[in-house]
């Protein structure tokens, strides 16, 4: 039975895969340059290699995910500052008066 890991973020493992598609290293090297298996590197990229299979770029897209996926947290992240910055202008507004 295959159980889903939450344990590395997507932008490791897109950064993971482009090292070995784009910069042709081996599993071993990249997985010792980031503290992993290597197993865990290879299985990375095959999967990577499946949702691409129908060509194109395979390591420019799982970039391009990962960044979209850190550009959404950031947008959700400055959302919330925004939110909490009305609160207090309307707060010190109203202490003001």
């Amino acid at each position: 039975m295959a159980r889903k890991s939450g344990k590395y973020s997507p932008e490791l493992r897109a950064e993971v895969v482009a090292a070995v598609i784009e910069g042709g290293r081996t599993y071993a090297e990249v997985a010792r340059d980031f503290g992993l298996v290597a197993e865990t590197v290879r299985n990375w990229v095959v999967t990577e290699r499946k949702k691409n299979a129908g060509g194109g770029d395979e390591a420019a897209g799982a970039i391009d995910r990962a960044r979209t996926a850190e550009l959404e947290r950031r947008v959700r992240e400055l959302e919330q500052e925004n939110a909490f910055l009305k609160k207090a202008a309307a707060f010190f507004a109203r202490e003001q008066r």
